[in-house]
């Protein structure tokens, strides 16, 4: 389905980045496995997952290089796109991947909590996106996929940092798929499911938090893998601009924020009008406190 393409994922020393590293290079394309191979919190660093990744590949007749840049830097993320030109000599498919948690109640989250998560959730996949946009703006082609997670389409306890970012990826994606439409390039988010290093911090003490930690362990990162090959393949020429998320067997599209109701005043408003009748028409209409547990409250299927 990608033969003959290059694709660049980052994060694909291991979890749902390995997965999908692994399909792109089985579907024919050559893969950049960027991976700088630090603990979940961003802690260290070391070439081994990004090798691991890169023998697997090779193991089974795909080709692959490893690199270890950093998508926080700006200078870094160019560097990545410049090994896939050296490498391979041309990109097609960004998968925009790398990522690291540092959880913490909102109240209690410090400075360093979030800039570290949004420098490389956000602000490394801008980088490395927009390093990528040159070449694919020159060879009229590409399809970038972002990794965003339901933490952000619909929230959850403990990751402000981690929520915000990868709402604002979304954002991201539909700015690019806009702005690079003209050169027939694509943009498109999946948000995972799997149990991966992003989840094993979930908490199981209670029966509810064992239950919810059984059915995600069921729910492998491979699951993940044949969305992104299918959004980096021609055959997906038409999508732009999607939300998607994918959960063991299930495939989801999401909506975007539209408006979904009005009140008019011919005489405008004020604040206690606004309490009086605007309130009483809206109310029925807000959105739950919900979280992803709340949504998609059934079993993985």
């Amino acid at each position: 389905m990608n033969q003959g393409k290059v694709a660049i994922v980052t994060g694909a020393g291991g979890g749902i980045g390995r997965e999908i590293a692994i399909a792109l290079a089985k579907s024919g394309a050559a893969v950049v496995v960027n991976d700088i191979g630090v603990s979940l919190s961003g802690e260290g660093g070391s070439a081994t997952p990004g090798e691991e990744t890169k023998n697997l590949i090779e193991k089974a007749g795909g080709r692959a290089v490893v690199d270890t840049h950093s998508v926080a830097n700006w200078d870094d993320a160019r560097r990545i796109v410049d090994t896939a030109i050296k490498a391979f000599e041309r990109v097609d498919i960004v998968v925009n991947n790398a990522g690291i948690v540092r959880d913490a109640i909102f109240h209690k989250m410090t400075a360093e909590e979030w800039l570290s998560v949004v420098g490389v959730h956000l602000n490394g996949s801008f980088f490395v996106s927009r390093a990528a946009a040159e070449p694919f703006r020159q060879q009229q082609s590409g399809s970038f996929i972002h990794i965003t997670s339901t933490s952000g389409l619909i929230g959850n306890i403990g990751q402000a940092n981690y929520s915000a970012a990868k709402l604002a990826l979304c954002a991201l994606s539909k700015s690019i798929a806009l702005d690079m439409q003209r050169f027939n390039v694509r943009s498109n988010c999946i948000a995972p499911f799997a149990w991966s290093r992003m989840t094993s911090g979930i908490p199981a003490e209670t029966p509810d938090q064992k239950a919810r930690v059984a059915r995600l362990k069921m729910m492998t990162p491979d699951k993940n893998a044949p969305l992104a090959v299918f959004l980096g393949s021609d055959a997906a020429r038409g999508v732009n601009g999607q939300i998607f998320a994918t959960r063991n067997n299930e495939i989801f599209l999401f909506n975007q924020s539209r408006p979904i109701r009005s009140v008019h005043r011919g005489e405008g408003w004020d604040p206690q009008s606004i309490a009086d009748h605007a309130l009483p028409a809206l109310q029925g209409s807000f959105a739950p406190l919900d979280r992803t547990q709340d949504v998609l409250s059934w079993d993985p299927l």
